[in-house]
């Protein structure tokens, strides 16, 4: 009896040793938050925080485990590990009765250090094309544009990677489209400019003109001879590298932040970054995924402050993970919030939670017609029936919720020229406070917190605001 219990009393030992030994070796941890990235990051104004980590960045070197440095045996094999200690949480095969992507390609993210003959491999043994990749600086990964090279649906091909260890993420290439369109052209006829007034932009422009402020747009291209952009244009990219000729859709936004002609933009001494991410198709001025991403990771890389974003599609998780990077980095993010109509659920990238959703107005202050509605709405600014820069020099009078994002991007500049540490939430907050309610009393899914009052706004953060008075807000009445 004593030998078997001395049996059973070395057997416990050594189970107890074994499960120890599973659970804390390094090749079976699951990283945590800290594991994903144990340095020090950057808060909103750029200073190191000690203890926090920026969303979705995925670590390098020593920190991060395993890394591939072949598509031989070891390298596969720290792939897998690699990719699975990071792998993004849900999935991304695309929600019932969604079509709003590339019917034949997928969107893959691998680890930054990924070799060619590493992709080409994976590519081949899932059937697929490589197209593109880019080092997507803003999470430490990178990403895939691959073509599906048979008969399979996106939804069969997404599951399938997500099944397999190397992968970090998959989706679909989502489809955005561009929030305006030219009704009018005309080069020589006055230029009546409406929106000034009701933005309050020349009183503003008395306290800042959003000295050389850097604001990417992230549209079909912009005209940089036209002469209401003389000297406005700091660097331009061409996501698409299809050297097709731009829309004039991205000239319009422009001009609507910076135009110094014979039209004022609400910036005049920003600087534009302009990232070209939609084809020059009049009708459809389409972009997808990965372009947009792969400008809004340029955008950051070059220092933008903010990034307007005219456009709007589905919800769409690399571009999600990309604003949420941005964010962190001090980016503050406008987008405009759609021209789908009263009926139309909340688009993307307006309604994400790091967006400053802007809605568009007419003369009299009536919402525009095809404005998509929703309680994501923060302002409303000027949007309907606005002569803005057109291609060739010229002019047109464009209506859409892409203009009244432009006149928000550019009095976001002039309170950054102010107070250059405001943040997202601080900038939001100046914003909606200080706005002049229209609609229903207080907020509401059309309005949202009502028109930007530019003017009132910069009151708000300059120290010469004690015994200003304005007109009713929204917040007021809460």
């Amino acid at each position: 009896m004593v030998r078997r219990a001395r049996r059973l009393h070395s057997l416990s030992i050594a189970c107890t040793t074994l499960v120890v030994a599973l659970l804390f070796c390094p090749t079976g941890h699951w990283a945590s938050a800290q594991d994903l990235n144990p340095g020090p990051s950057t808060s909103d104004s750029g200073k190191a925080r000690s203890g926090m980590s920026e969303p979705g960045v995925l670590p390098t070197g020593k920190s991060g485990g395993m890394s591939l440095q072949s598509a031989g045996k070891s390298g596969k094999g720290d792939s897998a590990n690699r990719a699975r200690l990071f792998r993004r949480p849900g999935s991304g095969v695309p929600p019932a009765g969604e079509r709003n992507y590339v019917p034949d390609e997928v969107v893959i993210e691998l680890p930054a250090d990924t070799t060619d003959a590493a992709a080409e491999a994976l590519a081949r043994r899932f059937g697929l094309a490589r197209l593109e990749s880019f080092n997507l600086q803003l999470t430490g990964t990178k990403l895939y544009r691959w073509r599906i090279s048979d008969r399979r649906t996106v939804s069969t091909v997404v599951r399938a990677l997500e099944a397999d260890r190397s992968v970090i993420s998959v989706s679909p290439n989502y489809i955005m489209r561009l929030d305006g369109e030219a009704t009018v052209r005309d080069g020589g006829s006055p230029l009546e400019q409406y929106a000034l007034t009701k933005l309050q932009v020349q009183r503003a422009h008395t306290l800042a003109r959003g000295g050389r402020i850097l604001i990417a747009i992230i549209d079909g291209g912009v005209d940089t001879s036209h002469p209401e952009l003389a000297g406005v244009i700091a660097e331009t990219f061409d996501a698409i590298g299809s050297g097709e000729p731009v829309h004039a859709h991205g000239t319009a936004v422009a001009g609507a932040i910076a135009a110094q002609a014979r039209l004022k933009g609400t910036a005049p001494a920003a600087l534009i970054l302009a990232a070209r991410a939609f084809g020059a198709d009049r009708d459809k001025a389409e972009g997808t995924t990965f372009y947009v991403v792969k400008a809004i990771n340029w955008a950051v890389a070059r220092g933008a402050r903010i990034i307007n974003m005219s456009f709007s599609g589905p919800r769409d998780p690399k571009i999600e993970l990309s604003l949420k990077a941005a964010r962190a980095k001090g980016v503050i993010l406008v987008a405009a919030a759609g021209n789908a109509g009263p009926r139309s659920k909340p688009l993307y990238p307006a309604a994400d939670p790091n967006v400053i959703a802007v809605t568009a107005t007419d003369a009299v202050d009536k919402l525009f017609p095809a404005a998509v509605r929703g309680p994501h709405i923060a302002v409303a600014a000027p949007g309907v029936e606005l002569w803005l820069p057109g291609l060739s020099g010229t002019y047109q009078e464009t209506s859409g919720t892409s203009f009244a994002a432009a006149e928000v991007s550019g009095t976001v500049a002039l309170l950054l020229e102010l107070k250059p540490d405001l943040g997202h939430d601080q900038v939001r907050r100046v914003l909606m406070t200080t706005a002049r309610d229209l609609g229903p009393r207080g907020l509401d899914p059309q309005f949202g917190a009502g028109l930007v009052d530019a003017y009132r706004a910069l009151l708000s953060v300059s120290p010469a605001t004690v015994g200003a008075t304005h007109p009713r807000s929204a917040t007021d009445l809460h």
